[in-house]
């Protein structure tokens, strides 16, 4: 049996996409355990290059099976968008199964999301993507979220939308806004029931079987750990849980079920959102890593924050997921750089402090940094750890060491087959 779990170890927009579709060429199922597609991962093949949203990355691999997870929130609109653009590079769909039990983003909840964003002050803004997950998740919670399998049962759809739009209607007119339909969404339901209809199914005999018959199992993460409900900045978070440990909730699997866990992490930091970001450089250098690094978000384009490596929010990270290993993205955005920085902890209140405190303890704090000669010489080539240059492997080293875990993959470059592979996984 082998179930690896690859989850970001930062803020999100690791790299995690490229991972899972290098992994899924040899896996027999990948399983997204959380999120909606507020997130995107961007994968780079043969087939060309893809911004995912809400499809597992590894839809490429014909013979894996893809499973958008119970703990998912899905807008079918959205996600049939997605797969027609696969569908369009000649890529099959055939094997993507949505859980039944996973969450709908329904109409009214982007546009509460949007409402709910503008009206916090510029400064304390979550920078949400206003694609409904946080409201949506919050019918979830409120037991009166609509699920994916109600769209296949008409008349239970109906009682279960009348009271959840009954709140949404209620929230929308202290905004001024006009209401949502019932009519008219229940005709969006029946036109999502007939596209995705056949994709809806049971999860769970599908996952079990896999994972009793020692399949090769992936479970994908979105964002990372620093954006997590309960162990990132909040309140400037995700709504759902992108750590390892909600994995096998999300996929439906037994915790003791992983055999390992893969952190994604770049070889610098960067954010997309609100909230403390300690690294974060505002001079030259912070936009020379987001120019080289074409730093911009996959789902909405905006200029990621950026700044130097935070080994004190890796070592959070790895204590968090317990990672068996890293997987270190972006190396070679840092080939030209005559010297680089690493955090090693921070600054508070006059003390070095070597872990990540909550967030208004974070907003006070200050990079301690340490200084490391950059390797001036190209890594894009590199195919093996010997490959790669001496200051390169000494910097990787010291990456290592901060988290506690060892490197099993560097990646030099976007391309499917620009990764030095330490550890295959066997």
């Amino acid at each position: 049996m082998s179930v690896t779990a690859v989850v970001g170890a930062q803020w999100g927009d690791e790299g995690k996409g490229r991972v899972v579709d290098w992994l899924a060429q040899r896996a027999d199922m990948v399983i997204r355990f959380q999120g909606g597609d507020n997130a995107g991962h961007t994968v780079i093949n043969d087939h060309g290059t893809f911004k995912l949203h809400m499809v597992p990355s590894g839809v490429f691999n014909p013979d894996t099976a893809c499973v958008v997870g119970t703990g998912c929130v899905v807008n079918p609109d959205n996600l049939l968008v997605e797969l027609a653009e696969v569908e369009a590079a000649g890529v099959s769909t055939a094997n993507l199964w949505i859980s039944n039990r996973a969450h709908l983003v329904m109409p009214y909840h982007p546009r509460l999301d949007g409402l709910q964003e503008r009206a916090l002050s510029a400064g304390r803004r979550i920078g949400t993507t206003k694609r409904g997950i946080g409201p949506a998740y919050t019918d979830k919670a409120a037991r009166r979220g609509i699920r994916v399998g109600d769209l296949l049962r008409p008349a239970w759809l109906r009682e279960r939308l009348e009271r959840a739009l009954g709140h949404a209607n209620d929230l929308l007119a202290r905004y001024g806004e006009e209401p949502d339909d019932l009519a008219a969404l229940l005709a969006t339901c029946a036109r999502w029931a007939e596209a995705i209809g056949p994709r809806i199914v049971d999860t769970h005999p599908l996952v079990e079987s896999a994972v009793r018959g020692g399949k090769h199992v992936l479970l994908e993460g979105q964002l990372g750990v620093m954006r997590d409900l309960d162990w990132g900045i909040y309140p400037y978070v995700t709504s759902s849980n992108p750590t390892a440990a909600y994995a096998p909730a999300g996929a439906g699997i037994p915790a003791t079920a992983i055999t390992d866990v893969i952190g994604v992490v770049k070889a610098y930091s960067t954010s997309v959102g609100g909230g403390p970001f300690t690294c974060e450089l505002h001079d030259e250098v912070g936009q020379r890593l987001r120019d080289v690094g074409n730093e911009y978000g996959a789902t909405t384009g905006r200029p990621r924050r950026c700044g130097w490596f935070d080994g004190v929010a890796i070592r959070y990270a790895a204590w968090l997921n317990g990672f068996t290993g890293l997987a270190v993205t972006k190396l070679d955005v840092l080939d030209d750089f005559e010297s680089i920085q690493i955090c090693t902890g921070y600054l508070l209140d006059g003390e070095t402090i070597a872990h990540v405190p909550d967030t208004f303890d974070q907003e006070r704090c200050t990079p301690v940094y340490e200084t490391w000669p950059g390797w001036r010489t190209p890594t894009v080539e590199a195919r093996r750890w010997d490959d790669l240059p001496k200051l390169a492997r000494a910097f990787l080293h010291r990456i290592s060491e901060l988290a506690g875990v060892p490197i099993r993959f560097v990646s030099v470059g976007a391309e499917r087959a620009q990764l030095v592979v330490l550890d295959p996984l066997t």
